[in-house]
């Protein structure tokens, strides 16, 4: 019968100290990053470090730092949008590349309901983590309070819009693009380009980003026709159900302005099934430019381009910056600036 090879134990704090020829107390100063070690002393205990394969223990170094390098990343969204919308990949992505840089650990929190809301509430409650990204907010989402109450910082991906100044946030950060000079761009655009019945589909309105998006539309058109605004949910399907809506109401609309590109995909297509040419016939411009979805469309798509990928990141970045000091530490919100990618169809 064969032996089963035998479990080699972790390397110590101890054996570490003894390679260095140091104290227990100065390996764990420069583990745990405290300043006060000579150079001299640190060098030779990274040496012992990697030369024993040292890890520290994550539980016994928060009890030190009162750090978990752990960071919730809260989508109040259903797993079957996140997983299916190339925005939030393009986000976590960013969000990723900033926490591995400073060896914090991702934590995906999805949210779907009642349940969910409490499971997120206990589990940032708990203190598991160092703070919390959180966006794709509705406006009647319950997080912010729950955030709120589980005492932990956090920054938004979005402008929140809180129905009720109590129960959210208030003086939290966010990063956001500037979603209403981009929708007024768009709209410009299509307008210089000679177009008299500009359509938009909008974003769901119980999200600032689409409220936003509107708000731009009517700024550039503030007298267009009602029937020419038909919300979606920045979806394909939804961008496919508004455009139906807008031609079945306005045969001769010459010009759509979706809230995001994957809506002006759905609204590619349904132009194509009712023979309308873009941009001959009506000229289609978007919002994101998502490279998987802007440039695989036919015609491929004139969009507002935002940042996507940097916005996860700053947000990241801003958490980490303010990670243990408290609210006064936390920087200030960003909003990014967009521009607007011409391509074939506007």
């Amino acid at each position: 019968m064969t032996e089963e090879p035998s479990a080699v134990p972790r390397p110590t704090l101890e054996a570490v100290a003894a390679r260095a020829g140091v104290s227990r107390a100065t390996v764990s100063r420069v583990v745990n990053g405290d300043a006060g070690v000579r150079e001299a002393l640190a060098v030779k205990v990274r040496h012992a470090v990697e030369e024993l394969g040292y890890v520290p223990n994550r539980a016994a170094r928060s009890l030190v730092t009162r750090r978990h390098d752990a960071v919730a990343v809260v989508i109040a969204e259903p797993e079957t949008r996140v997983f299916a919308d190339p925005f939030f990949a393009l986000q976590l992505r960013g969000i990723s590349k900033e926490l591995t840089a400073h060896d914090v650990q991702l934590v995906l929190l999805l949210t779907e309901g009642r349940d969910d809301h409490e499971r997120v509430g206990r589990y940032l409650a708990g203190g598991h983590v160092d703070g919390a990204l959180v966006f794709s907010l509705h406006l009647d989402d319950p997080l912010p309070g729950i955030i709120r109450r589980a005492g932990v910082p956090t920054v938004f991906g979005g402008r929140p819009g809180w129905s009720d100044p109590g129960s959210g946030a208030p003086g939290a950060p966010y990063v956001d693009c500037d979603n209403r000079g981009g929708a007024r761009e768009a709209v410009r655009h299509l307008v210089g380009l000679g177009r008299g019945r500009v359509a938009h589909i909008t974003g769901p309105l119980d999200q600032t980003s689409a409220v936003d998006r509107l708000d731009g539309f009517r700024d550039v058109l503030l007298d267009a026709d009602p029937r020419l605004i038909a919300e979606g949910d920045f979806t394909p399907a939804g961008g496919e159900r508004a455009m139906r809506r807008i031609l079945d109401a306005c045969p001769d609309v010459d010009a759509v302005f979706a809230a995001n590109d994957l809506s002006a995909s759905g609204a590619l297509r349904v132009l194509a099934e009712y023979g309308r040419r873009v941009p001959d016939d009506v000229a289609v411009v978007g919002f994101d430019d998502m490279l998987p979805v802007a440039e695989q469309v036919d015609p491929p798509l004139t969009t507002v381009r935002q940042d996507i990928e940097e916005m996860g990141r700053l947000m990241a970045r801003m958490l980490l910056r303010g990670r243990g000091e408290g609210p006064a530490a936390m920087p200030t919100s960003v909003v990014l600036p967009t521009s607007l990618v011409r391509r074939a169809s506007a």
